[in-house]
């Protein structure tokens, strides 16, 4: 993310924030911004930097939060291998849970992080 944020700031890349009209959110992948975050002292703003991302290329009035902090974002249930894993009423139980936070925002549009493993984004 440090190489797209540098993009963007310096111009090199150049972003239409009116091209989109729908509304919007972030969802938070649980290993990158809390997993990473408590057990790896990783830099806490890393929700704040796929906001900051998002906001730079769909106009910012039209961002829904998902809840108070990154931090407290449900999990959707899908992440650090779980599909592979033999919990099925666990996953579809955390994945309504997440889709009923999605959608009491109201967005139109979520926008997830891809995290490739053995990079830092």
């Amino acid at each position: 993310m440090d190489l797209l944020e540098e993009y963007i700031k310096s111009g090199r890349i150049k972003l239409n924030t009116h091209k989109f009209h729908e509304t919007y959110t972030v969802h938070d992948p649980c290993n990158y911004v809390r997993k990473s975050v408590m057990l790896y002292h990783d830099d806490p703003n890393n929700g704040e930097r796929a906001r900051w991302i998002a906001k730079q290329c769909i106009d910012p009035s039209l961002y829904r939060e998902m809840c108070d902090d990154p931090l407290n974002n449900l999990c959707c249930g899908a992440g650090g291998g779980a599909w592979a894993m033999p919990y099925e009423e666990e996953r579809w139980a955390y994945g309504s849970m997440k889709a009923e936070q999605i959608k009491n925002t109201g967005a139109e549009i979520v926008i997830a992080r891809a995290i490739t493993a053995g990079t830092k984004s």
